[in-house]
């Protein structure tokens, strides 16, 4: 009986980049993940009335691919005392923090528009 992929590299496990051990075996690191530079990426903060009148703050335009929006989420909260969420690349805080949000933002380094 031969195989669909027999002699082909698909027919092969498959192999760590780094020390050429199968996948299953291999022990080293993984690879650090991609992070933008800060000042390479341009934050735009808005404020946005929600239902009921509320109102929130959003930060779009910072991917979440090279970011660690979880963590800067977290570190914007606690510099504003608020609430808030993020849904996929949109950080969203309770109130109106504007101000504090943009000293934050440019703190760490992000352009801000």
């Amino acid at each position: 009986m031969t195989r669909l992929f027999a002699g082909t590299p698909f027919d092969r496990p498959p192999r760590c980049e780094t020390c050429g051990e199968l996948e299953g075996a291999c022990v080293c690191p993984p690879p650090a993940p991609l992070r933008i530079p800060p000042g390479e990426q341009t934050a735009a903060v808005t404020v946005e009335k929600r239902k009921k009148g509320k109102v929130a703050t959003v930060i779009r335009g910072l991917p979440e691919e090279g970011n660690d929006l979880p963590d800067l989420l977290t570190q914007l909260k606690n510099h504003c005392g608020t609430g808030g969420t993020r849904h996929g690349d949109e950080l969203e805080l309770q109130g109106d923090q504007r101000q504090r949000v943009c000293e934050q933002l440019k703190k760490l380094g992000f352009r801000v528009k």
